[in-house]
């Protein structure tokens, strides 16, 4: 028994496998058809359509396919001179882990995403766009700050530009925006407070002194973490920590003595930025949400960016009306210089994001030797590219700090996963 939905408007030629085939003299219903089969064995075999009532309804194409057609409860295979050619369904679907399905001939073939199939290539892609938008970030900001020095309005347009970079993404649902309200505002504020502090303080060191000086005072970020977890929150640091931190303090210290491009602000500032960053992470933790982290880091932008407004308004504004924008635009064109600054807050939006998104990624140690070379990295191209001279002292004292900085954030990363599957175990 079979059904036909609509007229079949093609001519049916007779195999010389079939004795016989033939049609009614009556109209064949769109709606319902009967199919009478006899055994092929006899000579009478026959297909026989019941008439139904006339249907005024046009006639609908019939696509062929290459496949041959078989009837249920038939021993052999009805074929034209050619092959009668049916439809073969073919679908494509995702399954709830984002793997691709085919469905074939009623079969489900199950194949996995370019990510699944090669994970180490896509994390390593992850980390090599981490590294160069960091670097293009600081080559790009230093140069800025050549011809515009001016850095809290420059802070002000980092955050801007991924502010409107958010909105733009929450307009798409890209990611969907998540829900504030007045607990969560309060709980954000402090942290946002610490983020634009540390921002525009780390700027205005960029603006002072070299890159290389800045991110070297910046590799004493990790004592001042361990320091304020000892006597502000009260954990008991491990005393192997603390030794891997006392390379750091000797390497900053011997860089700084010898620096060619040392000034007290841009030392000062790196050192506030390092408090600020420190603070922030305290205040982090106590604000755990339950937001996603894309959403809790947009929305740490927008309040971190009416933070950074004013003193860029009391302090910059003045210069900047007279004569700041009018000099900057004298020197590299007006086209140049709003580029400059639009891409500098994308750049400095975007590595900020793939640094969260590689640490999604990979393993507490795996991410914290990554952030040791991004650091590596940073130094050594802003030497190339702005030509930089420094001491020999300056130098080995560099390297220490970061030699430091490496066994410092490997030890806490085995000590936190010592932490993890024990609480695992427990469990």
């Amino acid at each position: 028994m079979a059904s036909v939905i609509n007229p079949v408007a093609s001519s049916i030629k007779t195999p010389r496998s079939i004795s016989s085939l033939y049609l009614s003299n009556s109209k064949v219903s769109p709606s319902y058809v009967q199919l009478k089969t006899r055994s092929l064995v006899s000579n009478a075999t026959r297909l026989a359509f019941s008439p139904l009532p006339e249907s005024k309804e046009p006639p609908v194409k019939l696509g062929f396919s290459g496949e041959p057609l078989r009837f249920s409860g038939w021993s052999q295979q009805i074929r034209r001179r050619s092959a009668v050619h049916f439809p073969v369904s073919t679908a494509a679907a995702a399954d709830a882990e984002g793997h691709h399905i085919e469905f074939t001939d009623g079969n489900a073939k199950t194949s996995k995403s370019f990510g699944d199939k090669f994970p180490v290539l896509v994390t390593g892609f992850f980390f090599f766009m981490w590294y160069f938008l960091n670097v293009i970030f600081n080559i790009l900001n230093k140069k800025v700050y050549n011809y515009f020095p001016y850095p809290y309005f420059v802070s002000v347009v980092h955050l801007l530009v991924g502010v409107v970079y958010c909105l733009i993404s929450w307009g798409f649902g890209l990611p969907k925006r998540a829900p504030i309200n007045k607990e969560l505002l309060a709980l954000l504020t402090p942290v946002a407070f610490c983020h634009a502090l540390g921002h525009v303080m780390s700027n205005v060191s960029f603006a002072a002194v070299a890159v290389s000086f800045t991110h070297t005072i910046k590799a004493l970020e990790p004592f001042f973490n361990a320091s304020a977890s000892q006597f502000i929150l009260g954990h008991q640091i491990p005393l192997s920590l603390w030794l891997s931190l006392a390379p750091v303090v000797i390497g900053v210290s011997m860089a700084s003595l010898t620096e060619l491009s040392f000034n007290w602000t841009g030392f000062i500032s790196a050192m506030i930025s390092n408090i600020a960053f420190t603070y922030r992470s305290i205040y982090s933790k106590k604000a755990m949400t339950g937001m996603d982290s894309t959403n809790v880091y947009a929305y740490i932008s927008i309040i971190a960016l009416l933070f950074c407004i004013p003193p860029a308004v009391i302090i910059e504004g003045p210069k900047l009306m007279q004569y700041g924008f009018r000099d900057a635009i004298a020197k590299v064109g007006l086209v140049k210089f709003l580029s400059d600054l639009f891409w500098i807050g994308m750049f400095y939006h975007l590595y900020n994001q793939l640094a969260t998104n590689t640490l999604e990624r990979v393993a507490p140690l795996t991410h914290a030797v990554g952030n040791v070379l991004k650091r590596v990295f940073v130094i050594g191209f802003s030497i190339v590219v702005f030509g930089n001279r420094i001491s020999t002292q300056t130098g080995i004292g560099t390297a220490i700090a970061i030699a430091g900085v490496a066994m410092y954030s490997m030890i806490k990363a085995n000590i936190e996963e010592e932490k993890r599957k024990a609480a695992l175990a427990s469990t």
